[in-house]
């Protein structure tokens, strides 16, 4: 299995992530500026959401989100459902057309993620990788990547099961590491010219 990107890999992913933040950020202020208003006014909260996750190396830093979900007493999980009672009706469109996920392109201009690569989790995941599982963590996470186009319907597939946090550590977090681990064996410009490519036309 590959062990790492090389460096012409690396300075090339890192250089059309920083054009493409830098782009993306202009084109889409509009639409960050109203998405953070909305946010802001349905979940009575400050419409950005920081999180933290595990990054590259297993170091620890803040993802920022849209805020979708306003606070319920005692609904407290980090699996979300399509039917989770916190996401408000605004958040909800936020969510399904992946608006709420915009503020990352400020995670990939610092470097914290890439455009492409597996998708950042929550504490308790990632960080708990051994083996030739952990290589993923080489990698940087992204915005979208293999995982993310298999499971883009991630949340209603949770919504339909009886037991999602279950389903979600057994089934769904373990073909994520497959696919997380194929892309960093196969990696090349060209896949993630089609992973971008699939995420913005499906």
């Amino acid at each position: 299995m590959k062990d790492k990107l090389s460096s012409s890999e690396k300075w090339v992913k890192r250089g059309i992530d920083l054009i493409a933040s830098l782009v993306g950020i202009g084109l889409l202020f509009p639409i960050l500026v109203l998405g953070f208003i909305l946010a802001s006014w349905s979940t009575k909260q400050s419409g950005i959401y920081r999180s933290k996750r595990i990054g590259q190396f297993g170091k620890e830093f803040y993802i920022l989100k849209l805020r979708s979900m306003r606070r319920i007493e005692g609904v407290e999980t980090s699996v979300t459902t399509a039917r989770d009672p916190r996401i408000t009706g605004i958040g909800a469109f936020l969510r399904k057309y992946k608006i709420d996920e915009l503020p990352q392109l400020f995670n990939v201009l610092l470097g914290q993620m890439s455009l492409v690569g597996p998708r950042p989790d929550v504490p308790g995941f990632a960080d708990n990788l051994t083996g030739n599982d952990a290589r993923i963590l080489l990698l940087k996470p992204g915005i979208t990547g293999l995982a993310t186009l298999a499971f883009k319907n991630e949340e209603e597939l949770l919504a339909r099961q009886s037991d999602p946090i279950a389903y979600n550590r057994e089934v769904i977090w373990p073909e994520k590491i497959r696919l997380n681990k194929y892309y960093l064996k196969n990696y090349s410009l060209t896949l993630d010219i089609k992973i971008l490519f699939k995420t913005l036309f499906t």
